[in-house]
């Protein structure tokens, strides 16, 4: 039998309880992150773009290790991730995250022997369409023969009215596609910059990664295509070239690649530094990363290894995915 203490102290607990439930599913303070805000790697969203992945079977420092993370406290995410290769070619894998899960997995359990970049899209689970879900965050570690570096994944809103709501625009086909126009998804990148290249000369490798946002995920994504660009150096003179792009492009600058007049290693010589911007005539939709790898950092304190995604100095109205529908 409960005495009159006893019965105060469980009164006390139960409330305490309540107290702690309706503390953790409080809104977080602070204004909410607009989901019309341009794509980029500080915000959540209904699809992600991991800008690099690899693995190599059986050699340990070849690898990636990828994270998603639904933020929604109440809410299953119902994801669409696939791995699109440097040739183009498509795979995908669909998961589930609880409200307030976190997913982690290494690429070569999944896509192993290939590299390139993914893309995860939220979906409702029974009609297999896209869903308007934008509380998917994510990030990416990987050690590959170009550097080590950790990528926030680049977040996408949809933008259609209602959270938790298909996509608008289905006609009943077996395949859906989505615009990053700004209108049904935030828009990707039409000009990409990457800045502080350091020299070649003082055994930086610095590698610029270029992804299409262009193509059919049922069979295969399109090329950027011809993209011209801009390198400076530090005292602001500038030195045009023009590379080809593929559906996912890996390019390690130096002397022959982009070929300037003069060359890379005379516009930024040793213990100087550059930047580049670069785009294509058809704006079409790019995201990408920049990666430094030297074999100095431990000798000397000048220099650095890692690397970011690039900048997005202005926005493309063409970028489209076309999505393979599985309904239950």
């Amino acid at each position: 039998m409960f005495t009159s203490r006893k019965l105060a102290h469980v009164v006390l607990a139960m409330f305490a309880l309540v107290l702690m439930s309706a503390s953790a599913l409080a809104a977080d303070p602070g204004q909410p992150y607009p989901p019309e805000s341009e794509a980029s790697d500080q915000k959540a969203g209904s699809l992600l773009v991991y800008n690099y992945y690899t693995s190599t079977p059986g050699v340990n420092n070849r690898n990636t290790r990828v994270n998603i993370t639904n933020t929604n406290a109440q809410r299953f995410a119902y994801v669409h991730m696939f791995f699109i290769s440097e040739t183009c070619s498509v795979a995908d894998y669909k998961t589930d995250l609880s409200p307030n899960q976190t997913f982690s997995f290494l690429v070569s359990d999944y896509d192993p022997g290939f590299s390139g970049y993914i893309i995860a899209l939220t979906e409702n689970p029974t009609t297999g369409l896209p869903r308007r879900f934008n509380w998917l965050i994510g990030d990416e570690y990987f050690k590959a023969a170009i550097g080590s570096a950790n990528l926030g994944a680049i977040a996408f809103s949809a933008l259609w009215t209602r959270e938790d709501e298909d996509a608008p625009n289905y006609n009943g086909g077996p395949t859906i596609t989505l615009n990053l126009d700004g209108a049904q998804y935030n828009r990707a990148a039409a000009t990409v910059a990457a800045d502080n290249i350091p020299s070649k000369q003082d055994l930086n490798d610095t590698t610029i990664i270029l992804n299409s946002l262009r193509g059919d995920l049922t069979s295969a994504m399109l090329g950027v295509g011809t993209m011209f660009g801009l390198l400076y150096d530090d005292v602001e003179v500038s030195y045009s070239f023009s590379i080809q792009v593929g559906c996912h492009s890996r390019v390690t600058l130096s002397d022959t690649t982009p070929r300037t007049a003069p060359r890379f290693t005379t516009v930024i010589p040793a213990g100087r530094t550059g930047w580049m911007k670069l785009y294509s005539n058809a704006a079409n939709a790019v995201v990408g990363a920049m990666v430094n790898s030297n074999p100095n950092t431990e000798s000397r304190p000048d220099v650095f290894n890692g690397g970011h995604n690039l900048h997005h100095l202005t926005l493309s109205t063409n970028g489209f995915l076309t999505i393979p529908v599985f309904p239950q």
